[in-house]
């Protein structure tokens, strides 16, 4: 008796273990504090139930039973496949492994981009004004996010949130921009046809997230237009510049006599007067170290610009850019032509077929110059709706077949101008004497090399700048005093570097005026010329874009009835004929 009581009281015992867990357990869930209490419970009930099992099975045999090591084996199986399930599952929250297996890896970021995210020093937010979330443009933003944690997005719908679209200037749904700090940057308009670019928003994330700022000079001192506020002046031109991270000056070449070199864009906005000949080299000088030039020539003004202009191919005609098409909507006359049409250009190829006006403007005449690439940018609508009026004192505004030019015509210009800049070793660096070199084959810098080191030779006339001297002194060698023949180099020659210049001439500069600047179009001809001409179109990373293999097949009508005929008709029968004689044969 005593044997069995005592069997009874350890099978009690056993019971108290499970108790005991299950007590520490419902503390410490009521609680949300795993204390000592809980603690002291949960182990002495597993110490507990762990001898009494110890027991039982002592007593009983148990473990060396066939259905006990069965039950112990799935038990120690399914343990162990709940921790692997819980160690994968813990490493999944915390670490993210992501594998791409299409063929041109379609959602890998280029490793350009991941590098550049992943150093960000400060936040950067994308915002998405639309009202549909594309999943492609979601899975580009999810990878970004996935690099670093100061990359966020956020889809905004402009409608419920109109004081935030306006704070960024949306004009229209899809608009992207990104944010950092006091920066903010439109990087493109997505639609139905255009999604996302990743080459887009990583260089305009570099540009963001560059410290240095592109500095932008206005010409003054020949009537330009002001940069204060004020009639007839650019403020609202020349604050854009600043929201889009120009740093903007004013240039009197005059006092200077040379472009600056951190000049990323020089601007001639209107001059009234004509400028000095030593100004004109200025600038022909800078376009030729690879500068950059925004030229707003109004018409019944002479800055005498022509013999810049001759050499990009461009010419300024006096007649007056009339347009009755768009007189009763615009309401400012014939004399405001409105442009609809505008060029594939960087500057203009997402305006599609919007507005802009350009008040009392000159057409401009291009032709063909070897190694200049021209584009023309805004043009009229075609005669008899516009054409370039001759008699600018008339009041009354009529076509003349011998004097005005029937449209369409030409409003602006974007050109480019590749070229390699000569050696700047002096005379005296040349190892044996030579005679110059002819004109045709001189940089367009300085048409008369030798006028800046001996002073027998004269200086160019005005009218010769920037092309073939006639002076025949100019071209004779003798007045060069020639080099010894054992004469070394001091220095050698500068390596020879291809650099492109940029010059954009628009034949007006009302647009960009104050109260005209953010009507239609207007600032965005501005604004898009400064930064195509400050070469921020330039990908500063090369990224290729990525496209999915067309492995489509293509078939004709033939084919096609073919295919549905043989999937449809042939394989069911040849399926069922099978049956049939198996069928057959079995029976």
């Amino acid at each position: 008796m005593k044997i069995v009581a005592k069997k009874k009281l350890w099978k009690y015992l056993f019971w108290l273990g499970p108790f005991l867990i299950t007590v520490g357990l419902t503390v410490g869930l009521v609680s949300e504090q795993w204390g000592l209490i809980p603690l002291v419970f949960i182990i002495a009930g597993i110490i507990i139930s762990g001898l009494g099992i110890i027991w039982q099975s002592y007593q009983t045999n148990w473990w060396n039973r066939r259905s006990t090591q069965a039950g112990t084996n799935a038990l120690v199986v399914t343990l162990a496949i709940l921790a692997i399930l819980g160690l994968i599952n813990f490493l999944g929250t915390r670490y993210h492994l992501r594998a791409d297996l299409t063929e041109s890896q379609l959602f890998t970021l280029a490793p350009q981009s991941r590098e550049l995210v992943s150093v960000l020093a400060q936040p950067v937010k994308v915002w998405v004004f639309d009202i549909n979330q594309n999943p492609q443009d979601r899975e580009l933003l999810e990878n970004y996010q996935r690099q670093s944690s100061k990359f966020k997005y956020e889809y905004i719908n402009p409608e419920a949130r109109p004081g935030l679209a306006e704070k960024f200037g949306v004009k229209n749904y899809g608009e992207v921009y990104l944010e950092s700090g006091d920066k903010r940057q439109l990087v493109q308009t997505i639609n139905e046809n255009e999604r996302l670019s990743e080459i887009r928003l990583t260089s305009r994330l570099q540009q963001l997230t560059n410290l240095s700022t592109a500095k932008v000079y206005l010409l003054q001192g020949h009537g330009e237009r002001q940069l204060s506020p004020g009639k007839g002046a650019m403020s609202q031109a020349v604050q854009g510049l600043g929201d889009k991270n120009f740093t903007t000056a004013p240039l009197n070449l005059a006092e200077t006599s040379k472009v600056p070199q951190d000049a990323a864009v020089v601007i001639v906005a209107g001059p009234k007067r004509e400028l000095f000949q030593g100004e004109v080299k200025a600038l022909q000088e800078y376009l030729n170290r690879g500068g950059n030039l925004l030229l707003m020539i109004d018409p019944n003004t002479d800055p005498k610009l022509n013999s810049l202009l001759q050499e990009w191919g461009v010419r300024l005609d006096n007649r007056l850019a009339v347009d009755v098409s768009g007189e009763s909507v615009v309401g400012r006359g014939p004399a405001a032509p409105l442009v609809t049409e505008y060029g594939q250009h960087p500057i203009t190829k997402d305006f599609g077929n919007g507005n802009s006006f350009y008040p009392i403007s000159r057409p401009l005449e291009i032709t063909s110059v070897p190694g200049v690439e021209a584009t023309p940018l805004l043009r009229t609508k075609p005669y008899p709706s516009s054409w370039a009026e001759s008699d600018l004192q008339s009041e009354k505004l009529e076509f003349n077949a011998d004097k005005d030019l029937k449209g369409p015509l030409t409003l602006g210009v974007a050109l480019t101008r590749r070229q390699t800049p000569k050696s700047t070793s002096t005379p005296q660096a040349l190892p044996t004497p030579s005679p110059l070199p002819s004109p045709t084959t001189q940089g367009k810098t300085s048409p008369n090399s030798s006028a800046k080191t001996p002073q027998a030779l004269p200086l160019p006339s005005p009218t010769t700048q920037g092309k073939t001297s006639p002076n025949p002194s100019a071209k004779t060698p003798q007045a060069l005093p020639l080099p010894s023949p054992t004469t070394t180099p001091s220095s050698p020659p500068t390596s020879q570097t291809s650099t492109e210049s940029r010059l954009v001439v628009l034949g007006n500069s009302n647009f960009a005026t104050d109260g005209l600047f953010q009507q239609q179009l207007n600032g965005d001809v501005f604004l898009n010329s400064v930064t195509w001409l400050s070469k921020q179109d330039q990908q500063p990373l090369s990224i290729r874009p990525k496209e999915p293999k067309n492995r489509r097949i293509t078939l004709t009508t033939t084919q096609a009835n073919l295919l549905i005929l043989s999937s449809l008709l042939v394989l069911p029968l040849i399926g069922l004929s099978t049956a049939v004689i198996i069928w057959w044969k079995r029976r």
